[in-house]
C-alpha cells in the first residue's frame, strides 16, 4: 500500500474555511490526513482537530501523524453519521466541519480492498472491515433487474442493462471473484466505440458497486444535517465531492439553508419571516485547476462547495 496522499483542492478548502488559532475543526472523512495537516497548522496549540473515519487504516494514519500536529487531537473510528451524532450528544460545537467524499488514495492503492479496476484484487470494496455487504455478494447474488437499476442510478451507466445481463451470464458459468474478472465482463458488454470515450469502461460500474457496498448516498443524506447541527453559528462548512450524485445533494442542502423569504411572489411584503441559515461561500462549485489536474489526475472530477452558518434553524 502506498502512503502517498495528495489532498484535492487543498488551497481552495483552506481559503474558504479560513481556520483560526484556537478553533475546533471536524474532519469527517480523515482518510490520509492531507487536509487535516493543513487545517491543524492554522489551529495552533489552543485549537482542536477531530478526525472521523470508519477505515482502520485511516485510524493508523491518524496515530502516526497526531504527535506532529501543533493542536489538540481526537479520533473517532465510525461512519461520519454515527460520529457526528456522538459529538452532538457531547455538546461539541465546531468552528469548521468538512467532508472529502469518495475514496482516499490509500484506499484506492490498497489492492486487496478491491476498489480499483486497474489491477486484479478480490471483489470487496468495503470501507470498514465490520461491514457485511461486499461487491462480490452484489455481483453474484443480485438479480438482473436489481443490478441494472444499481448501475443506472448509482453509476449513471448508459449500458446498465447490457452489463447486468453480461454479469448474469458470466456468473452462471462460475462465480465472479476478482476485479479483473468483472472488468472483462464489462468490456465484453460495452460497445467497442464507447470503450474509448468517457474514461475506463468499468469506471461507472465500480463507482456504483462502491456506493452500494458502503451505503454512501444514504450516509451523505444523513451526514449533511448532522454536520450542520454540530457547527456553531458563524462556523464554516465545506464538502468536496467526486461525482454528480454527491454534488447535487450538497448543492441542494446548502441552497435550502441559504434561502431567505419563502412567501409567494405576488405578496408585496414578506410575511413569513423566514431568515436564511447560511451564507454561500461558493455560488458555483469550484473545480481543480489545470495544474492540479496534471499533478494529480484524481482531482479532475472534484467539486468543492462551502457555506457559513448564520444561525441555527427552527426546531
Amino acid at each position: 500500500m502506498t502512503r502517498t496522499h495528495i489532498p484535492v483542492l487543498a488551497g481552495e478548502l483552506i481559503d474558504l474555511l479560513d481556520p483560526h488559532p484556537g478553533e475546533t475543526a471536524v474532519d469527517c472523512t480523515f482518510g490520509g490526513g492531507g487536509h487535516a495537516r493543513l487545517v491543524a497548522d492554522r489551529l495552533g496549540p489552543a485549537g482542536t482537530l477531530i478526525g472521523i473515519d470508519r477505515d482502520p487504516v485511516a485510524e493508523e494514519r491518524f496515530s502516526e501523524i497526531a504527535a506532529d500536529l501543533p493542536c489538540g487531537t481526537r479520533f473517532i473510528r465510525a461512519d461520519f453519521v454515527s460520529a457526528l451524532g456522538r459529538l452532538q450528544d457531547q455538546g461539541v460545537e465546531a468552528d469548521l466541519v468538512y467532508l472529502d467524499l469518495g475514496m482516499s488514495s490509500m484506499q484506492v492503492d490498497t489492492w486487496e480492498r478491491g476498489f480499483s479496476y486497474a489491477y486484479d484484487a478480490p471483489l470487496d470494496m468495503r470501507m470498514g472491515p465490520e461491514q457485511e455487504l461486499t461487491a462480490r455478494q452484489i455481483v453474484n447474488q443480485w438479480d438482473e433487474r436489481r443490478l441494472a437499476r444499481l448501475l443506472r442510478e448509482y453509476g449513471e451507466e448508459r449500458y446498465a442493462g447490457r452489463i447486468a445481463r453480461a454479469i448474469i451470464r458470466a456468473r452462471g458459468r462460475d462465480e465472479l471473484d476478482s476485479t479483473q474478472q468483472l472488468v472483462e465482463v464489462i468490456k465484453g458488454a460495452v460497445p467497442v466505440p464507447a470503450q474509448f470515450a468517457g474514461g475506463h469502461p468499468a469506471r461507472r460500474t465500480f463507482q456504483a458497486l462502491r456506493i452500494a457496498v458502503n451505503d454512501e448516498l444514504c450516509q451523505l443524506d444523513a451526514a449533511l444535517p448532522a454536520a450542520w447541527t454540530v457547527l456553531r453559528p458563524g462556523g464554516r462548512f465545506a464538502a468536496i465531492s467526486f461525482h454528480s450524485l454527491e454534488d447535487r445533494r450538497v448543492k441542494r442542502f446548502l441552497g435550502e439553508r441559504a434561502r431567505g423569504c419563502v412567501c409567494p411572489p405576488e405578496l408585496p411584503v414578506c410575511v413569513c419571516g423566514h431568515q436564511p441559515e447560511a451564507e454561500l461561500l461558493t455560488r458555483r462549485a469550484l473545480g481543480a485547476s489545470p495544474g492540479e489536474i496534471e499533478a494529480n489526475p484524481r482531482s479532475k472530477s472534484a467539486r468543492l462547495r462551502a457555506a457559513r452558518k448564520l444561525q441555527d434553524g427552527a426546531p
